[in-house]
């Protein structure tokens, strides 16, 4: 029982501490032996590029966001815009089409975004995609900082970085911009070390020559098409500088909702990428794939439930000054999230209390999108969350 315990507290800390530290290491090690990579030209010949933004009924901020499309830079004749607006019931594709220099691909049935991008990817003639959804506003160097990397070949796909309007962040989820952080320091080593994985969705790229559809019923379909690219032998890099904001979700409820898809495509896209689950067929990709995406979508919480029942157990049965530290330590952090949720429900403000209960609230999700997906109820198409209102664009 005591080695369960440990085994579980370990993958739990290695899972969201240790990966982190182990690759710092490997970053180290790697700048001793070849040196920090070096960051491509800004001002080199850049590749032909198309920005691809999906949009259903998004009248309440398009035009805010073309105009924010409008003033990104990117060389003169090198540079389409599309909008897909398929099945938009509202003024969408009207406020689109109002605008010169724009491309609008409409039709009035709903097919689901994946099917939309299918289908505005079969008439893409340039070398680069972009996609980006329609209420993220780019910084106006993005395209640039994106398109840079390409003139590596081994460079198959780039993602760039989501960032949570400071401004907008709601009380419920403060944590989500801590989280963020978190996450954009292990994709810029992750990144340095060879590869992301996965690309966000709110703003990536990838080169077309090496772009496969995914199945129509695909949940997460931006990792899918990155991670597909990955598979093929080539890199995902992640750009920082190049970003995409967006508003925090309106509250906890809304951000659970959006915890509990990404779970479930987590587990379909674990079932489909069984290739890297291989370590023989690319090593450090599989590596990185499993510490930083595996673990987390699979066992993680659940051995975070078994070493919390282990150690009531350990410390019921037998005590030790050291178990009974442990214990006290868990039984400290889970009441903090609880307490953190009691504050959300009274709209209190205490954010140093949002950090575990937006933790715990992140396992719970992975719970439920398991059982969510294995019943079958998790639908490909994208159920918005309702985010907080702000009018400022980048």
């Amino acid at each position: 029982m005591e080695i369960l315990f440990w085994l579980s507290l370990i993958v739990v800390f290695y899972t969201f501490l240790g990966y982190g530290i182990v690759l710092y290491v490997l970053v180290r090690i790697r700048r001793i032996f070849k040196g920090k990579r070096v960051e491509p030209r800004i001002d080199q010949e850049m590749p032909s590029l198309t920005l691809i933004i999906a949009a259903y009924n998004e009248e309440s901020i398009i035009e805010e966001k073309i105009a924010n499309t409008l003033q990104l830079k990117y060389p003169a004749g090198k540079l389409s815009v599309v909008f897909v607006t398929d099945g938009s019931t509202d003024r969408t594709p009207e406020l689109v089409s109002a605008w010169p220099g724009i491309k609008l691909m409409h039709t009035p049935m709903r097919s689901g975004k994946i099917l939309a991008m299918h289908r505005a990817m079969k008439e893409i003639t340039s070398e680069i995609s972009v996609f980006t959804d329609a209420n993220t506003f780019l910084n106006r160097e993005a395209l640039l900082l994106m398109a840079r990397h390409y003139a590596d070949p081994k460079v198959g796909a780039v993602s760039g970085e989501k960032r949570v309007m400071q401004e907008a962040v709601s009380d419920a989820t403060a944590g989500e911009g801590f989280y963020w952080k978190y996450e954009s320091t292990l994709k810029k080593w992750d990144s340095e070390l060879y590869s992301v994985v996965g690309a966000a969705g709110e703003l990536f790229s990838v080169r077309n020559s090496l772009y496969t559809d995914v199945e129509p019923d695909t949940i997460l379909d931006d990792f899918m098409i990155s991670m597909r690219i990955a598979q093929q032998g080539y890199r995902i890099i992640y750009e920082p500088a190049a970003y995409a904001s967006e508003l925090s979700s309106e509250n906890i409820s809304e951000e659970l909702k959006r915890k509990v898809r990404i779970a479930a495509g987590g587990i379909q896209s674990i079932l489909r990428l069984k290739k890297l689950l291989n370590p023989f067929h690319d090593p450090l990709l599989s590596f990185q794939y499993i510490s930083h995406r595996v673990l987390r979508w699979t066992v993680t919480p659940f051995l975070m439930l078994l070493a919390l029942l282990l150690n009531i157990v350990i410390v019921a049965q037998s005590g030790g000054w050291l178990y009974t530290l442990i214990l006290v330590l868990q039984v400290l952090f889970y009441s903090a999230a609880l307490l953190g949720w009691l504050l959300e429900k009274r709209r209190i403000k205490v954010k140093a209390l949002f950090v575990p209960y937006y933790f715990c609230v992140m396992n719970y999700a992975v719970l439920a999108g398991i059982r969510r997906y294995l019943k079958g109820s998790q639908s490909a198409a994208w159920d918005r969350s309702k985010r907080k209102n702000s009018s400022s664009a980048i």
